[in-house]
């Protein structure tokens, strides 16, 4: 057993020596291939590196060749286009030196003239020294017969020579006085008959180039019928509808015997005119009833409003002034419904801008600001019956609110004299304007006169607390007095025509009669849906 422990012992040293040899030799081995795989690398290594080096050689030889080649063309070509500047500096150069040749050669020429010049000047002065002393002494001869002379004047005459020069210097300032004021006198009546000539002249030729007709405003407008049946509509059961629209539109319609004609009356164009474009469209329409005359007429107004906006804006136009502000616009087309002693107050100021324009023209003044200053000379006429104050302070006010130039504002201010003319065109308008008023028939005293009677009686009866509208009719001889329900009762609706009534008389003058009508009427409205 042992023996066999023994053979195992063994047997495991020998395999164990075994193992250790075997481990050694492998070692050995391994190491010896490595070495010779290493030393394959660096061989493979040693190669590829001559390889890599041969090529980068070889590159750089023809990298180097292709740039000593590149090198060659960019001093090929930096040669060439430096002898191209050089040949255009050579032809510069060239121009320059012949330039500078002819330029000599016409020195040498002027110096030649200046030489010549000088030898001729030379000559001259040499000439003028020899004239000079033959002067002379023809000047001393002449001083000393001057001087005999002078003393043989003074034996003569008993005066020394300071007294004969005194006496000789008065008497031609006394002449020369005389002179003067003869010629002075002269030019002033040759001026003055100058200046009245051509003043005439050219207001003449002004008023000849103006051919404005002037008619008279009316206070009636007769509306046309298509049949007479039509003015039983018009009145309605119980007058009723007349009675609408002559509240809504303040005019008085007057239905006579007259055939298919129906009248309005009424002093304020403007009214006259909404109420027969009313009743025409009423008429057209057919259906007449207090509601559908009520919506009629505010239609018409807003139409004729729309007509004064368009109107002064044609005015401007055909007078030739652009710029205005639309509210002096608004104004300028409410001159259509103005007249001023019975001359249309549009047609007048576009007569005024005219003549003006064509005085500046022939004077040589600006004639924009002329017509300019004419056409709203009389804007203020527009709001006397609306505003306190006189026609030129309103339009004074209007002009200076709206952006008009102070030459503008000044032509309307000094039209009548009110204040001093700033400026050659204020003078200009005023005289076109007086000119426009003094032209024959242009203006009627008696219908001015009676639309200031008109509204003076509305402009009472408005000043009372309670009263809502005011219309003159029946051509001053009724006014009616219409008051809101809520201010004025039935009581107070007599003494409030009593008041009026006696306050017409106390301030106003006119003819005959005048009736004060006062119109409490209460009104409500529902819809039903």
């Amino acid at each position: 057993m042992s023996f066999q422990v023994l053979i195992a012992v063994i047997t495991g040293v020998v395999g164990a020596a075994l193992s250790v040899i075997t481990f050694v030799v492998g070692r050995k081995k391994g190491a010896s291939a490595e070495r010779d795989a290493r030393n394959a690398a660096r061989e493979t290594a040693e190669q590829m590196s001559k390889r890599i080096i041969g090529e980068a050689e070889r590159d750089a030889e023809a990298m180097k060749k292709q740039a000593v080649l590149a090198g060659k063309e960019d001093v090929m070509k930096a040669r060439e286009e430096w002898e191209a500047e050089a040949r255009h500096r050579r032809g510069e150069i060239e121009i320059e030196e012949k330039r500078l040749l002819d330029r000599e050669s016409q020195l040498d020429k002027k110096v030649e003239l200046l030489e010549q010049r000088d030898r001729d000047i030379g000559r001259r002065a040499s000439d003028l020294g020899r004239k000079e002393k033959g002067v002379e002494e023809k000047q001393a001869e002449l001083d000393k017969m001057v001087g005999d002379e002078r003393r043989r004047l003074e034996q003569v005459a008993g005066l020394s020579a300071q007294e004969a020069k005194a006496e000789l210097i008065k008497r031609m300032e006394e002449q020369a006085h005389a002179d003067a004021a003869n010629k002075i006198r002269e030019i002033r009546e040759s001026a003055k008959r100058n200046a009245d000539r051509e003043a005439k002249k050219i207001v003449a030729l002004a008023v000849q180039r103006i051919a404005a007709e002037h008619t008279s405003e009316i206070t009636q407008t007769a509306v046309a019928l298509p049949k007479d049946e039509i003015k039983g509509r018009i009145i309605g059961r119980e007058g009723r509808n007349i009675r609408a629209f002559e509240l809504a539109t303040g005019v008085d319609v007057i239905i006579d015997d007259t055939p298919d004609t129906v009248v309005i009356s009424c002093f304020d164009p403007v009214r006259r005119e909404t109420a027969r474009l009313a009743l025409a469209r009423l008429i057209e329409d057919g259906r007449i009833h207090p509601g559908r005359i009520e919506e009629v007429v505010e239609k018409a107004r807003k139409e004729v409003e729309a007509g004064i906006i368009e109107t002064g804006e044609r005015a401007a136009y055909d007078v030739g002034i652009h710029g205005l502000n639309p509210e002096l616009i608004k104004l300028i087309g409410r001159m259509k419904w103005r007249t001023s002693y019975g001359q249309n107050i549009l047609d007048h100021s576009k007569e005024v801008a005219h003549l003006a324009g064509i005085m500046a023209a022939e004077l040589g003044l600006d004639v924009a600001l002329c017509k300019r200053g004419a056409l709203l000379h009389d804007i203020g006429k527009v709001l006397t019956h609306e505003h306190e104050g006189t026609h030129v302070q309103l339009g004074v006010e209007q002009a200076t609110k709206y952006g008009e130039s102070p030459f503008v504002v000044n032509c309307i201010a000094a039209h009548h004299d009110d204040v001093p003319h700033e400026s050659e065109e204020s003078v200009l308008v005023q005289a076109a304007d007086a000119i426009s008023g003094s032209r024959p028939g242009a203006r009627r005293e008696a219908f001015e006169t009676y639309v200031k009677r008109l509204e003076g009686l509305e402009k009472i009866a408005s000043s009372y607390r309670g009263v809502d509208r005011v219309f003159a009719i029946q051509a001053g001889r009724e006014i009616r007095v219409i008051v809101n329900p809520e201010d004025v009762d039935d009581l107070r609706m007599q003494s409030l025509t009593d008041e009026i009534a006696r306050r017409i008389e106390a301030e106003l003058q006119y003819p005959g009669q005048i009736k004060v009508v006062a119109i409490r009427e209460k009104r409500t409205v529902d819809i039903a849906r």
